[in-house]
């Protein structure tokens, strides 16, 4: 088969891509900017241009896979149209190869990406294995592809822009969160929450589906009132109250977790930091396992590690490989990334791109550092989500000792009149805040002396890290 990629560069997209590859298909692509990823691929065997022109796009054409990220007044998308060339979303894609395994796919506002790697990881080293599309780059495996064919377990991030997620019919199926977020989609958070509704109830009927505690809301007014306990629904799996008054019900067993809360079938007790590692207890429905660790991670991984323990028990890994395979996770590239480790100063990469993200975040550096001083560095992703939160970033920002913003990062997006970076710095009641382009940034952060350097956002702000590790590097160590 001959596959062609419109958005090749993506963390997505470029899984897929690797898979095919790997399985000895031909794979090309196009992409709009180079990226490492980009150049991963490339030096992998993958050809990708960088121009939008159909010229470049090969003679034999089998099947177009495409990211919604992709205009479609894009002429190379333009083209294969008028090819007549049968083209698919990477989400319907996912789904076809995720059909017939036993796949655990992971959905949610945020948290998603660490979970799901953390499930393979917690697999990949048990006697059960599993292949798994990640949201981003494992340290541990140093890729977002991981493929073992003598696996029926199959993780996947599940994702809910677009409503893509709606072509997975898992076995397990994990929710996180359900913030609001892409209502440039899903137009109303009601609308949002009846698409994770409908992806909770495609988990299979002898699978298993966890939810964070509370998860799902219904309208009482004008308010959103969060649900108790899971025992409304859990032994006689009525979802009525949660789907708004549907009378449809949760196919699959239910459990719920939460970091903390004894209502929880899953939770973390007694959580404690010694010299920057994580350690909890984990309850369960089967007893209680003593003393986990988590290296060097932050505060919210806890909760991630709640969940991923739970599905991971349920595939039937011991508690011995549960305790070996937390201790061992390295993290995802861009989440909570150490770039810089050393007594005098910690620099740290995330892609926190949501009010709550970027939250989670910085409380997790002040449990870890406390009285450090913390320069934060955001990228805003999106004008829409700029404009739909722009009260809850100045919110969380200004928590930061320094604030240093930069341009928003557009993607798919065209400007929309008003809505800026400065919108943001006008709403925080700090003065600590000063608005940068990607040089500026790298004069600036040394001159404010920091404890603790935080880079926040889902752009293109990940070309600025290495040369901000280089910059902190020659200047502060």
């Amino acid at each position: 088969m001959n596959y062609y990629f419109l958005g090749i560069g993506g963390i997505g997209m470029s899984a897929l891509a690797r898979f095919f590859h790997r399985r000895g298909d031909a794979v090309s692509g196009y992409d709009r900017t180079p990226s490492p990823l980009t150049a991963e691929l490339e030096a992998e065997g993958i050809a990708i241009h960088y121009e939008d022109n159909p010229a470049f796009i090969p003679a034999e054409v089998d099947l177009v896979v495409y990211t919604p990220a992709v205009p479609a007044d894009t002429l190379e998308f333009q083209a294969l149209v008028a090819r007549g060339v049968k083209m698919e979303k990477r989400s319907q894609m996912l789904g076809e190869l995720t059909r017939g395994k036993k796949c655990i796919a992971v959905a949610g506002s945020h948290g998603k990406t660490t979970t799901t790697t953390m499930i393979a990881h917690l697999l990949s080293n048990a006697s059960c294995g599993c292949s798994a599309f990640l949201g981003g780059i494992s340290k541990n495996f140093d890729s977002n592809l991981l493929v073992n064919n003598d696996s029926d377990y199959v993780v996947v991030e599940a994702d809910e822009y677009d409503r893509s997620f709606l072509q997975l019919h898992p076995y397990m199926a994990v929710i996180t969160a359900t913030d609001p977020d892409h209502l440039d989609i899903y137009g109303t958070h009601e609308n949002m929450m009846e698409a994770y509704l409908q992806f909770a109830n495609q988990t299979a009927p002898d699978g298993r589906l966890f939810l964070k505690e509370g998860i799902f809301r219904t309208q009482s007014g004008d308010e959103f009132v969060e649900y108790g306990h899971e025992h409304h629904y859990h032994e006689e799996k009525e979802s009525e109250a949660a789907a708004g008054g549907d009378s449809s019900s949760f196919h699959a067993p239910l459990s719920t977790y939460t970091v903390r809360g004894i209502d929880a079938d899953y939770y973390a007790i007694n959580i404690r930091n010694y010299n920057g590692n994580l350690f909890f207890d984990l309850r369960t429905p089967e007893g209680v396992l003593y003393d986990l660790e988590l290296d060097g991670a932050p505060l919210v991984n806890v909760e991630n590690a709640v969940v991923a323990s739970a599905v991971a028990l349920s595939c039937g890994i011991d508690q011995f490989q549960l305790r070996h395979g937390l201790k061992t996770f390295a993290g995802v590239c861009r989440r909570f990334d150490y770039r810089i480790r050393e007594k005098g100063l910690i620099y740290i990469d995330d892609y926190a791109h949501h009010p709550n993200e970027i939250a989670s975040t910085i409380e997790a550096v002040r449990f870890l550092y406390p009285g450090k001083r913390v320069v934060g560095i955001f990228q805003p992703h999106l004008y829409s989500r700029t404009r739909d939160f722009a009260d809850g970033f100045a919110r969380v920002l200004q928590t930061l000792d320094e604030v240093i913003m930069m341009p928003i990062y557009p993607a798919r997006e065209k400007p929309i009149l008003g809505v800026t970076s400065s919108m943001v710095l006008r709403k925080m009641e700090s003065m600590s805040k000063y608005l940068c382009t990607p040089d500026q940034v790298l004069e600036l952060v040394p001159a404010l002396c920091p404890d603790v350097v935080l880079t926040l956002g889902a752009g293109d702000i990940d070309r600025l890290v290495p040369r901000l590790e280089t910059v902190l590097r020659e200047n502060m160590l």
